[in-house]
């Protein structure tokens, strides 16, 4: 079912445990501009400012990292303006966020294929994680034509039988920019309810949260609530619930 924060925003307190992963889809940017009679790349502009806010406020909600969906491998189905437009929003982010995540420790770092990407995007890219390769308060990983199944698949490729799944674990991402710690939370936006080939070997036992709010109108607070309502769940990996006996065999 989707969830609607919209009536629970306000702020949490920041004692968190440190450590946890969310991951971010950032739904809806194109139908919160059509809606309002707008082009769809104005949609696509407004979406920055949420993704700064929520890097801004995850270190006081005990987040460690912050993994975002800015360009899938799919998008590029879309009309070239719209990528050219998209991928603009991702290189002016990426560029004049870079002395922000160095002031905040900050390390920015993007998961996905280069090879296909723009130079100048490339250029930015590769500046910026330099600039906060040491950087230890939050790690912001955005992901750029990034495909989930092209990982899995690249990890098969590179070990066609490992011995088991911790050995497989281990080679995926080392073409798209690194593993990451399994997701706790992820987070969608703008009403959809499904993962569109996002960190899926991450996310097996991630807990899912949708929000009927369009990314562009996303704020601190509703990642705030997102991660009480994640707080209040209880996360068995397949085992039995605290405190449950195992019946007499």
């Amino acid at each position: 079912m989707t969830t609607n924060f919209a009536t629970q925003v306000t702020l949490p307190k920041s004692s968190r445990a440190p450590g946890l992963h969310v991951a971010l889809i950032p739904d809806g940017n194109g139908r919160w501009a059509t809606s309002r009679g707008l082009a769809r790349a104005v949609g696509h502009r407004r979406g920055v400012r949420p993704v700064r806010e929520a890097a801004e406020a995850a270190p006081s909600l005990g987040i460690s990292t912050l993994s975002v969906y800015g360009f899938s491998s799919d998008n590029w189905k879309r009309p070239e303006p719209e990528v050219r437009e998209i991928l603009g929003c991702i290189r002016e982010f990426v560029a004049s966020e870079r002395a922000r995540c160095v002031r905040d420790g900050v390390r920015l770092t993007v998961i996905g294929r280069r090879d296909r990407l723009p130079r100048d995007l490339v250029a930015a890219i590769e500046e910026t994680e330099r600039a906060t390769a040491r950087c230890a308060a939050l790690h912001l990983r955005l992901a750029v034509d990034y495909s989930a199944r092209g990982e899995i698949v690249a990890a098969a490729r590179r070990s066609a039988a490992p011995p088991d799944a911790r050995a497989f674990d281990g080679l995926l991402g080392a073409d798209l920019g690194g593993r990451s710690p399994d997701v706790d939370l992820l987070v969608r936006t703008g009403g959809e309810q499904r993962l569109s080939d996002f960190m899926l070997w991450e996310c097996a036992y991630a807990e899912l949260v949708f929000l009927d709010v369009p990314w562009p109108d996303f704020r601190r607070a509703h990642l705030g609530a997102a991660v009480d309502d994640f707080r209040l769940r209880e996360r068995r990996f397949g085992g039995l619930p605290r405190g449950a006996a195992s019946p007499a065999t």
